[in-house]
């Protein structure tokens, strides 16, 4: 059975909202009553995750969160390349998380935009992820984060931690292909290969940025991200800086691989076309012979004598054992 996602058909934008009690609980508030949002106690953090594809939102956040039209657009745009900057006391990230949706591969990675002031945090997506129900299940627990800072910090964490399960899966099918015999599934095998460094490209190319913006969160990030949420991004900085190096013993492991079974592929080749090349050699002369004996023409010596053709094969076995003299003390067999 699948993980659940943010796959929810709603009328409005909103995908699901909650209001953080500062405690790891909240409860679900509603698009409507999130318009002109306050806290209503010490502590309290609104969280919605919204749609970013669907008409209005751009306008929503210009007008009701104030966000500059540049912000704005980049929110809701699908220039998706993992980035993050503070702007005033608002933090602005687009993170990326491996594609789970069916049909997908784990190369096809889904961005996830985020905006925050302190009080209030929007996620925007266009495409269902998993991470953020995941973090929503554990608020309605009791066992969420406490803030804003801590619930950006898990959602990332959840996000690199989402990764190491396609790198995983991707060492233990090197494992597999490490035991099978190339001489038999070599083509199966260099196709699986391929897929491997494939993926291995597309998740370095996206999370070697998302390293980056994690370090300008934890670098720029306004006051209201405390110094444990720093703490954290600074693990997952870590952690993501170990799978960016996994990938590349991944894609190093895949191409020796790949190497290793293109030259017993050549070099299977190349002997029998040597064995080839060497029935040929000592078939030549037979031929030769016997083409020469089998002309009709006048004056062919045996034509007349019935132990000719015995004479002619005995002919031909030595020449035969000759050659296998000759090329084994030349060595080429």
């Amino acid at each position: 059975m699948s993980e659940a996602t943010d796959d929810t058909q709603t009328e409005t934008p909103l995908l699901f909202g909650r209001v953080l009690n500062g405690q790891g609980g909240a409860r679900e508030i509603s698009w409507d009553e999130a318009q002109g949002w306050q806290p209503a106690a010490p502590g309290e953090v609104m969280w919605l995750h919204v749609c970013r594809n669907r008409a209005g939102v751009q306008e929503w956040l210009e007008s009701e969160l104030q966000i500059p039209e540049p912000t704005a657009e980049l929110l809701t745009s699908d220039a998706t390349r993992p980035r993050a900057f503070a702007e005033g006391e608002t933090l602005v990230a687009t993170l990326r998380g491996i594609n789970f949706n069916p049909g997908a591969q784990p190369e096809d990675m889904i961005s996830m935009q985020v905006w925050c002031d302190g009080r209030r945090l929007i996620t925007l997506r266009r495409h269902p992820l998993q991470t953020p129900r995941e973090v929503v299940a554990m608020l309605d627990r009791g066992n969420g984060p406490p803030d804003a800072g801590a619930t950006i910090t898990l959602l990332a964490e959840l996000l690199i931690t989402r990764m190491s399960q396609s790198i995983v899966d991707m060492n233990a099918v090197l494992d597999e292909l490490e035991h099978d015999d190339p001489d038999e599934q070599a083509e199966r095998m260099l196709k699986q290969i391929s897929t491997i460094r494939r993926n291995c490209l597309g998740l370095k190319r996206h999370m070697a940025p998302q390293h980056e913006a994690l370090e300008q969160i934890s670098r720029d990030a306004p006051y209201w991200f405390e110094d444990h949420d720093r703490r954290e991004i600074a693990e997952s900085i870590a952690r993501l800086r170990r799978y960016l190096d996994d990938i590349d013993i991944s894609k190093e492991s895949a191409l020796v691989l790949q190497d290793e079974i293109r030259a017993r592929s050549l070099a299977s080749s190349e002997h029998a076309t040597y064995m080839l090349t060497i029935v040929a050699g000592i078939f030549l002369p037979l031929g030769f012979l016997t083409g020469l004996l089998g002309i009709n023409v006048g004056g062919m010596p045996g034509m007349d004598d019935p132990d000719a053709f015995w004479a002619v094969v005995a002919l031909c076995l030595f020449v035969f054992v000759a050659l296998i003299v000759i090329f084994r003390r030349l060595r080429w067999l």
